[in-house]
């Protein structure tokens, strides 16, 4: 698996000094992530250079470094940690408690007039409380990132990663929760349990099939928005990237041969979102025959990956497999997403030496485009679930943004906004398709 690796490297502040560096990272076969300069003094530069490497990877490429006459291998640099130590997230006041009037205004005893009022009135917790704008980021653990089932405990600083993007991108406050059980019944009740802290829950890095499961439970028994994002972000963003490219290319997605590879969570929500916008044909593979079964039930149909590289115009693959596509099988005119993170199954740039018509992966097609705007606008429209007009609309928002890329700019705040105005409208319009939900495990 590729992990960032950042090394600090002194070189000589003369001409080709650093280029003689890059030569030696290059001639190991590495990427070029970012460079930046830390300090110059006494003639030395001192460079931050974030490599792709394999956690198996060669490390002489140090030693190398170090046998320069010009350069000097110092050491790595702990920025990733840095920015993560004590967390990445907290809890402020918005109201600034300068004065004892204020505290006792804020807490006791004007707090309780706010208190009966909401029991006589339980709709006014939404005027004089944060939850509409306060999503639960719930996890297990036993799907994260392409890190597989690693715990809950290992994956809070994702957790506490979504709560920082809910935060910057679109004004909500995200609170990791992390449950131990991976039983559904368990993890249904523990979510029953607590939802009245907030007002929308996003379900994060659950393993499937259980996470249709759980889903599909939660969206029966509470009467608030309810988000696998590994499923529906991801299939929102997929949308949006396969709209900019078929439009650019004069053909029509619906009518295109669309193949899945990899049926989890994020490929069977990117068949059932594709089906649910019209498209007539599509194409899934799995080793799970339950996972066919799936689809087919979408009204897909099962096939295999030399199938799908044969036949199909457009190919995703989200399978955790690095290299699973062999470039030989890339068709001229295909459009390939292999959004497997943080390895694709394809990497773009050889898609397309290949003669793919557009190719990108997951870092570029990424669902931060989509949760943000989706949470934002259906806590404003206090939408009682996410319906798949909701789902469609927010694909069409970003793709409308997309610019001169397949995707915008995942920092841009005008994108998280247009999709959440997007999606508010969908959801204050009568109800025209059905819920955004999952197919029952088989």
């Amino acid at each position: 698996m590729k992990i960032p690796e950042i090394i600090i490297v002194e070189v000589l502040h003369q001409p080709g000094s650093l280029a003689k560096v890059l030569q030696v990272i290059a001639e190991e076969g590495l990427v070029l992530e970012h460079l930046s300069a830390l300090r110059r003094e006494q003639g030395r530069t001192l460079w931050e250079i974030t490599l792709e490497m394999d956690e198996d990877a060669n490390r002489t490429l140090y030693e190398r470094i170090d046998q320069l006459p010009t350069a000097r291998f110092v050491g790595k640099s702990d920025r990733v940690f840095n920015r993560h130590r004590g967390g990445k997230i907290r809890t402020v006041s918005r109201v600034p408690i300068a004065t004892l009037n204020i505290l006792r205004d804020v807490y006791t005893p004007g707090v309780a007039r706010v208190c009966l009022a909401i029991k006589a009135d339980p709709r006014k917790i939404h005027d004089y409380t944060s939850i509409d704008s306060t999503v639960a980021i719930v996890t297990n653990g036993t799907a994260i990132l392409g890190l597989g089932d690693i715990g809950a405990a290992a994956g809070l600083p994702v957790m506490e990663g979504k709560a920082a993007l809910f935060s910057e991108l679109a004004d909500l406050s995200g609170v990791p929760i992390l449950l131990t059980t991976r039983d559904a019944d368990s993890v249904v009740a523990t979510i029953c349990a607590i939802e009245q802290s907030f007002g929308a829950i996003q379900l994060e890095d659950f393993a499937a099939p259980e996470c249709f499961e759980i889903e599909a439970r939660l969206r029966e028994k509470l009467d608030k928005p309810v988000l696998h994002d590994d499923q529906h972000g991801t299939a929102v963003v997929t949308l949006a990237a396969l709209l900019t490219a078929t439009r650019r290319l004069g053909r029509s997605l619906r009518v295109s041969s669309v193949g899945q590879i990899g049926l989890g969570a994020a490929g069977t929500g990117i068949v059932r979102l594709l089906r649910a916008y019209g498209v007539g044909r599509v194409l899934g593979a799995d080793r799970n025959p339950r996972a066919i079964e799936r689809i087919e039930s979408l009204g897909a149909e099962g096939a295999t990956l030399d199938d799908i590289m044969a036949r199909c115009d457009i190919v995703i693959a989200t399978t955790g497999v690095k290299n699973l596509i062999p470039a030989d099988r890339v068709r001229p005119g295909q459009i390939i997403l292999a959004l497997s993170n943080p390895e694709s199954e394809i990497d773009p740039l050889e898609a397309m030496q290949r003669g793919a018509a557009f190719a990108a992966d997951g870092q570029g097609v990424n669902n931060v485009l989509a949760f943000p705007g989706l949470f934002r606008g259906a806590l404003a429209a206090h939408a009682p679930r996410f319906t798949d007009a909701m789902l469609i609309a927010a694909a069409e928002a970003i793709a409308q943004m997309a610019g001169e890329d397949l995707v915008p700019n995942p920092l841009d705040k005008q994108v998280h906004e247009r999709v959440a105005t997007a999606v508010m409208a969908a959801a204050m319009q009568p109800v025209a398709m059905g819920e955004a939900g999952t197919p029952e495990p088989t």
